[in-house]
C-alpha cells in the first residue's frame, strides 16, 4: 500500500497513530540534528520530521532528496511544537521511521510555488508541472464541482445528458471551422462543430423534450483573454418552451451555482435589459453593472457653441467618475493617451471638474459659459469632486463602444471592478440580424435558426434589419456566461430566414436539408441556452483568464507549446489523404 493517509487530512486527533504517506518534495530544510521535509500531495502539505538522534542514516538519506522527488514514508502523527496557523495540517508533523524513493526528479524548470517565477510561456510548455501548484489545481478542482452541480441541477429539471457527433458538416455562418479531411472519402472534409446547434434540434424533433451536454466545441477566430480555439459548453435545449420559460430555469441554475460554489445567495430576479438600451447607455452588449457610470448623451448641451469637433460630431456622450475630480493632468493625458490607442480608436477627450463651489472647470472652458457648463454638470448629475469625461464621433455605436472602454478603464482605475461582487442580468430582443461590410450583406446576429419576435415577423418582408429575435443573453460583470434563443421550427418560416441571409434555395437544401426536412415531421416549438463553462469558473475563480480553469490550453497564437501542436503532417499521411500543401505568395 503506497499510502493510508493523504498529506491533506492529518490533524491533532491523529497524534500516535502510524502512517504511511506519498507524494511529491515541495522543500526541505535542515536545521542542524533535524531535516524537515514539505510533502505535497493533491490533497495538501504534511511536515516530514528527520532526527539524526532517532535514526542518523535514514537523516542522511533524507539530506540527499530533491525538490519534485516522490516519495513514500512511514511514520508517527506527532503534535508540532511549532504550530502553522495557515495550512491545515499545521498543527502536527510526522516523525518518520521510513522513506522509500520513488522517482527522483530533475530540478524544475520554475518553482511548484503558489507565487512562481515561471512565466506563462515556460508554465504551458510545462502544464503537467504546472497543475501540480494548487492555484491552479484549485481552478481543475472548482471546474469538477461545477460539473457535478450542473448535471445534478439539471437531471433534477428531467434533462438528459446526450452525447452528439465531434465529426460533422462544415456550416458557412458563425466563425471558421476546423476541418478535417476524410481518408475513406477523398477530397471531402468534415467539420469539427462549433456549437452542436442543428443536432439538438433534431433531439427535440425527436421528442426527447429536454436536452443536455457538456461538451466540446471548436472555432477558428482570434484568441484574447476569454476565447480559445476549442471550449466547452453546458449545452441545453427545451422543447414547449417560451422565452421566459428559459431564462427562470437557467437563471435558478446560476443561483443555484453562486450558492453551492461561491457561498453567494441571490434572491432577487436578474435585471432584464434590452439590446438597445445597453448599446446606449454601456455601449456594450454585455454590459458591467458592478458600478453605474451610464452614458448621457450631451448633444443638445454642448452642440452648436463653436467648439468644431462637437459641433460636427453626430454622437456627443459623456460619463461621471465620482469623487475623481483630483485626477491629476498627468492621469487626464493618460487616459486620453488610453482611448487613442488603435484597438479603440478615439480622436481625443474631453473632461470637466466640478470643483468644491460648484464651479466647473474644462479642458474646452474657452468655448463654453459656465452657464453652458452647469448645464453639463446638470445634465450628468454630478457633485462637487466629480470628473466627466466626454468622447465624440461621426459614428454613433463606434463612439459608444469607444465609451465603454473607457468607462470600464475607470471602473477599474477607481476600484469598482471587485472581483468579489457580482452584477448578474439578462440582456434581451437583440436584433435579428447585422450588416457585414465583408459580405456586404445581412448576417444572423445570433444564427440562422433564432426565432424573430412574433410582432415583428411581418417586417421579414419589409424591413428585416428592424426585426428583433427571441434571444438573450446573460451577463454577470460584463462577461458574456451565455445565452441562447427560442429557435424556429416551421419549415416555411426557416426557408424565408435562409432567403434574407442570401442563400438560394439550392444552397440552403445542401447546407440544412437535413434540418430543413426534419421539420416536415411535427418539430415542438423549442429553445435553448448554452452556457460557456470555461468562463463560469473563471468568473468563480476571479481569473483574468479562462486559460487557467482548462487543463491544457492553446496560447494566445493557438498552439499548444507542450505538445507543440499544430504541426506538419508526415508526407505519407498526406498521400494517405490525398492533400498537397501549396504555398500561396
Amino acid at each position: 500500500m503506497y499510502r493510508t493517509k493523504t498529506c491533506g487530512e492529518l490533524r491533532l486527533s491523529d497524534v500516535g497513530s502510524h502512517v504511511t504517506l506519498a507524494g511529491w518534495v515541495q522543500r526541505i530544510r535542515k536545521m542542524g540534528a533535524m531535516t524537515f521535509v514539505d510533502l505535497r500531495d493533491r490533497y495538501g502539505l504534511t511536515q516530514i520530521v528527520f532526527n539524526v538522534e532517532n535514526d542518523a542514516a535514514l537523516t542522511e538519506a533524507a539530506n540527499h532528496l530533491g525538490r519534485e522527488y516522490v516519495i513514500q514514508i512511514s511514520g508517527t502523527v506527532a503534535e508540532r511544537t511549532s504550530k502553522n496557523p495557515h495550512l491545515p495540517t499545521g498543527d502536527i508533523e510526522i516523525v518518520a521511521d521510513e522513506l522509500r524513493v520513488l522517482n527522483a526528479s530533475e530540478v524544475p524548470p520554475f518553482t511548484i510555488e503558489d507565487d512562481t517565477d515561471g512565466g506563462d510561456d515556460l508554465r504551458m510548455r510545462y502544464r503537467y508541472l504546472d497543475l501540480r501548484r494548487a492555484p491552479v489545481r484549485c481552478n481543475i478542482e472548482l471546474r469538477h464541482r461545477m460539473t457535478m452541480e450542473v448535471r445534478r441541477y439539471l437531471d433534477s429539471k428531467g434533462f438528459l445528458e446526450i452525447e452528439t457527433p465531434m465529426l460533422v458538416g462544415s456550416t458557412p455562418e458563425g466563425a471558421r471551422d476546423f476541418v478535417v479531411p476524410s481518408r475513406m472519402n477523398p477530397g471531402q472534409f468534415y467539420a469539427l462543430p462549433q456549437s452542436p446547434q442543428t443536432l439538438k434540434q433534431l433531439l427535440m424533433v425527436s421528442g426527447m423534450d429536454r436536452y443536455f451536454q457538456i461538451v466540446k466545441c471548436f472555432r477558428d477566430e482570434d484568441l484574447r483573454a476569454d476565447r480559445q480555439p476549442e471550449f466547452t459548453q453546458i449545452d441545453c435545449e427545451m422543447s414547449f418552451v417560451e422565452q421566459d420559460d428559459i431564462i427562470n430555469l437557467f437563471e435558478g441554475m446560476a443561483k443555484h451555482l453562486f450558492k453551492e460554489l461561491r457561498g453567494v445567495e441571490l434572491t432577487e430576479p436578474f435585471v432584464r435589459m434590452p439590446w438597445a438600451d445597453a448599446m446606449k447607455y454601456y455601449g456594450s452588449d454585455k454590459p458591467d453593472l458592478r458600478f453605474d457610470m451610464r452614458f448621457v448623451e450631451l448633444m443638445d448641451v454642448l452642440k452648436g457653441h463653436g467648439f468644431g469637433v462637437f459641433d460636427n460630431a453626430a454622437y456627443i456622450g459623456g460619463i461621471c467618475a465620482k469623487e475623481a475630480a483630483s485626477y491629476t493632468r498627468k492621469q487626464l493625458d493618460e487616459l486620453t493617451d488610453y482611448v487613442k490607442r488603435p484597438q479603440i480608436g478615439a480622436k481625443g477627450m474631453v473632461y470637466a471638474r466640478v470643483e468644491a463651489d460648484g464651479n466647473v472647470k474644462s479642458s474646452v472652458d474657452k468655448f463654453y459659459s459656465q452657464e453652458t457648463l452647469q448645464e453639463l454638470r446638470k445634465a450628468m448629475n454630478a457633485e462637487p469632486g466629480d470628473l466627466i469625461l466626454i468622447l465624440s464621433g461621426d459614428d454613433v455605436m463606434r463612439t459608444r463602444k469607444q465609451l465603454c472602454e473607457l468607462r470600464l478603464e475607470m471602473g477599474r482605475r477607481l476600484g469598482l471592478r471587485d472581483k468579489n461582487k457580482f452584477a448578474c442580468l439578462w440582456v434581451v430582443d437583440f436584433p435579428m440580424f447585422e450588416w457585414s461590410e465583408e459580405e456586404q450583406r445581412l448576417m444572423a446576429m445570433h444564427h440562422p435558426f433564432t426565432h424573430p419576435k412574433d410582432e415583428d415577423i411581418a417586417l421579414l418582408d419589409t424591413d428585416p434589419a428592424a426585426v428583433r429575435a427571441d434571444a438573450y443573453d446573460m451577463v454577470i460583470n460584463g462577461v458574456e456566461v451565455g445565452g441562447g434563443s427560442i429557435r424556429i421550427h416551421d419549415s416555411a418560416l426557416q426557408a424565408k430566414m435562409f432567403e434574407i441571409l442570401g442563400f438560394t434555395p439550392e444552397k440552403a437544401q445542401e447546407q440544412f436539408g437535413f434540418l430543413m426536412n426534419a421539420f416536415k415531421f411535427g418539430a415542438p416549438p423549442h429553445g435553448g441556452l448554452a452556457y460557456g463553462l470555461d468562463r463560469w469558473v473563471s468568473l468563480f475563480a476571479g481569473l483574468d483568464s479562462i486559460r487557467d480553469c482548462i487543463a491544457f490550453p492553446k496560447n494566445n497564437s493557438g498552439r499548444d507549446v507542450m505538445l507543440d501542436a499544430p504541426a506538419a503532417l508526415d508526407p505519407k499521411q498526406l498521400d494517405e489523404l490525398q492533400l498537397a500543401i501549396v504555398n500561396i505568395e
